[in-house]
């Protein structure tokens, strides 16, 4: 009976600690103009990757995956971010990938994305972390391309 009061603490704990790993965190866009507001919202329980959603003004959703590149990151890891651009698409200024290689080589605090809504369109981003140590949570900046080709330019807040 006491082993019994001693695991049901110990349980209680681990679940605790667990969600305590969850880390969450917002930004926003605007296109060159200074219009069209995008607001994004994205969590991560590892702090190398997560879920991101972007709201755009007219009122739609777009959600997907985002991934922190380090030198632990395999070319297959990042394998969704072709998901409706194709393979290879360039990565904008960071041309330095060898996407053929079986890993990316060095850590530099950049940051992918890839985004659909539910029509099946996408939005690509890009951001370069300011504590890169921290994840997104050390906040960043960077910018998006919208289904229409219109890029949008990001910040992200450190998380609280």
């Amino acid at each position: 009976m006491i082993e019994r009061a001693l695991l049901i603490p110990s349980i209680s704990m681990f679940f605790l600690l667990v969600a305590g790993c969850t880390t969450m965190g917002t930004g926003y866009g605007t296109t060159a103009a200074g219009t069209n507001p995008v607001h994004f919202h994205w969590t991560s329980s590892d702090g190398v990757s997560g879920t991101m959603y972007a709201t755009l003004a007219d009122g739609s959703v777009y959600a997907g995956t985002y991934f922190q590149i380090t030198d632990n990151t395999t070319v297959d890891t990042l394998g969704p971010l072709w998901d409706g651009w194709g393979p290879g698409w360039g990565f904008g200024g960071w041309d330095d990938w060898d996407t053929g290689s079986d890993f990316v080589t060095h850590y530099s605090g950049r940051v992918v994305a890839n985004l659909a809504d539910h029509e099946g369109k996408h939005i690509r981003c890009k951001f370069q972390l300011v504590h890169p140590s921290n994840g997104m949570a050390g906040g960043g900046q960077g910018d998006c391309q919208l289904p229409d080709g219109k890029t949008i330019d990001t910040s992200f807040l450190g998380a609280s």
